[in-house]
């Protein structure tokens, strides 16, 4: 039986060597981002390869060369974790069978469908013998997408190092935490929910990691960036977790949740399309409406004036990420959605 050969893409601009060095110091966690080294198991051989911008020339003979998609059960197969990965790959490292994943594309299809970068970004998942998603409110306008194309959809939960964010005792002080910047995080509902948090709890303190440009309130710190290793010791520090996000399909702020539920902090997070694979409400996070600062404020003050039921909610998280939400898991499920077993 022929053993299978696996290539991993990630952006020459991440550095993976550096980051398994990192990893080795213990600075940031997976042996390579989000823990697809763990991909290699018996009769599949993983390697990684690290894929620039292609250039106008590049793109050119990918062209020349374009051929049809492989037939099923190649042993030659490459896998890139985004839409964005999925074009360098087709471009400068093509395998007879490949797969991507997708995460800004659903939002965008569902804002413009005919802009030109949908419309590329769908010709390159077309190429794909298959898209994975980690939000289950994905699937749908995908498949409808790139209906036709013998490209197959499919769905798997996302997980974090359970190791390198391990379970913390409660904190000491209270702090709220809200963590990110990504284009649909909602600074704005943000800031107003903590402004009311700061109102009600004056002795709390509250430190915010974002680069959006939004002013912070009064008794608000705000902080541009954080090594993973400041990250890990402020969701220790934290008594709860404050994530809020516009209405969006990729569930933006997923990985700071799982992050700060690994580390047994409560969380209180917006509720979007596809958080119900994640979060029980009132189990093991709470949520809150979107664009509902009041809701927002009103979760986090509950939670810290009750820290014994914060504590039972942290221990709840962490539960469901030790379960079910691991890297392990996360890896072991794309094996299965990509055909590896």
């Amino acid at each position: 039986m022929s053993t299978a050969q696996v290539e991993v893409m990630f952006r020459s601009e991440r550095d993976v060597d550096s980051w398994t060095a990192r990893h080795e110091r213990g600075e940031v966690p997976g042996r390579w981002p989000y823990g697809l080294d763990l991909l290699a198991r018996p009769g599949l051989t993983v390697t990684r390869r690290s894929l620039p911008e292609p250039t106008r020339a590049d793109r050119l003979r990918a062209m020349l060369r374009r051929s049809p998609r492989s037939s099923t059960g190649s042993t030659d197969i490459g896998i890139a974790w985004d839409e964005n990965l999925a074009r360098r790959m087709l471009v400068l490292a093509p395998h007879a069978a490949m797969h991507a994943g997708a995460i800004w594309l659903t939002d965008a299809l569902a804002a413009d469908p005919d802009s030109a970068r949908v419309r590329s970004t769908l010709d390159v998942l077309r190429r794909m013998d298959s898209v994975f998603v980690n939000s289950r409110a994905q699937v749908e306008p995908l498949e409808r997408a790139l209906a036709g194309t013998g490209t197959r959809v499919s769905f798997f939960t996302f997980g974090v190092d359970a190791d390198f964010f391990s379970a913390q005792p409660p904190a000491d002080r209270p702090l709220v935490v809200s963590v990110g910047g990504d284009r649909d995080r909602d600074p704005a509902t943000l800031f107003a929910a903590l402004a009311r948090v700061h109102e009600a709890r004056p002795d709390v303190e509250i430190v915010v990691q974002s680069s959006s440009d939004v002013p912070p309130p009064a008794g608000v710190t705000k902080i541009p960036r954080l090594s993973h290793v400041e990250l890990r010791s402020l969701y220790a520090r934290a008594s709860v977790v404050a994530v809020a996000t516009r209405p969006n399909l990729h569930m933006s702020g997923l990985t700071v949740s799982l992050e700060s539920m690994a580390t047994a902090r409560p969380v209180v997070l917006t509720r979007t399309p596809g958080v119900e694979d994640y979060v029980d409400d009132g189990g093991n996070a709470r949520l809150v409406p979107t664009g509902a600062p009041e809701s927002l404020a009103d979760a986090v003050v509950e939670l810290l004036d009750d820290p014994a039921e914060a504590r039972a909610l942290g221990r709840r998280a962490r539960a469901q990420i030790e379960a079910r939400l691991t890297s392990a898991h996360l890896v072991d499920n794309m094996a299965a959605a990509v055909g590896l077993g």
